[in-house]
């Protein structure tokens, strides 16, 4: 898909790689639609990109996803591309998850990309094409003591994905999974239970931590190319990344 003068949707677009992917998609000529909870954020990137608009959305609410949905309707015409990152972090070991807290996390992570490719795939059928990006994550690649909740979250995600994706090729919908690594942003501050996380990513031992414009450009060419997935991940740690 050429980006230029696409309609692009990024949630969880307010910082990190939301903001980064928005800014790289407008760079490219899309026109973009920033959806994420923190309006005032939103309101001053629309600001910035100039052709965007921002909607304050709870991914979670399906109310509030048909609303930015419309939103992006009424404003462009179309929608052609969904970047689903919007998500949350949880640490804990398996006998010490919260069921509550596991429940917030699959709700953000997993339901709500379901929620909004449900809002958009009638309206990228009717046009007979569409892109769809959902940010998983590199964790899932492995088995890391501690991540149970969030990579368990994060693995449905990757399968909804490739279902989706088969489910929907003959539509002229390609659906592809982005896969980051350790990246250089808010999500550590935000994980919803486990601060242990954050020092164990920060230790001499992790990799340098890649910056949200590296994760942006990875998605805008899953865009380009409707390939099923790309990687950040590096190759020691089961990835393709050479970097």
């Amino acid at each position: 898909m050429d980006i230029n003068g696409a309609v692009v949707l990024v949630t969880g677009a307010s910082s990190g790689i939301g903001a980064a992917t928005a800014r790289a998609a407008s760079r490219a000529g899309a026109r973009v639609v920033l959806a994420a909870r923190r309006e005032e954020r939103i309101r001053t990137l629309a600001d910035e990109l100039g052709d965007a608009v921002a909607v304050r959305c709870d991914v979670t609410d399906p109310e509030q996803v048909e609303v930015a949905v419309r939103t992006a309707k009424d404003a462009f015409g179309r929608i052609d591309v969904l970047v689903n990152n919007a998500g949350q972090g949880l640490h804990a070991p398996i006998d010490e998850i919260d069921p509550d807290d596991f429940r917030a996390v699959l709700d953000l992570n997993l339901v709500a990309p379901l929620i909004t490719m449900r809002a958009v795939i009638p309206i990228m059928r009717e046009q007979a094409a569409g892109s769809i990006v959902n940010v998983s994550s590199g964790i899932t690649f492995g088995a890391l003591p501690g991540s149970g909740a969030y990579a368990g979250s994060k693995a449905g995600l990757n399968k909804l994905s490739a279902v989706a994706r088969a489910e929907l090729a003959n539509a002229g919908i390609a659906v592809s999974t982005m896969y980051p690594f350790i990246t250089a942003t808010e999500f550590v501050d935000s994980i919803r239970a486990g601060n242990e996380a954050a020092s164990a990513l920060e230790s001499s031992h992790a990799p340098q931590p890649q910056t949200p414009d590296q994760v942006a450009e990875a998605i805008l060419d899953l865009v380009r190319t409707g390939a099923e997935q790309a990687d950040l991940v590096p190759e020691r740690f089961g990835g393709s990344f050479k970097g």
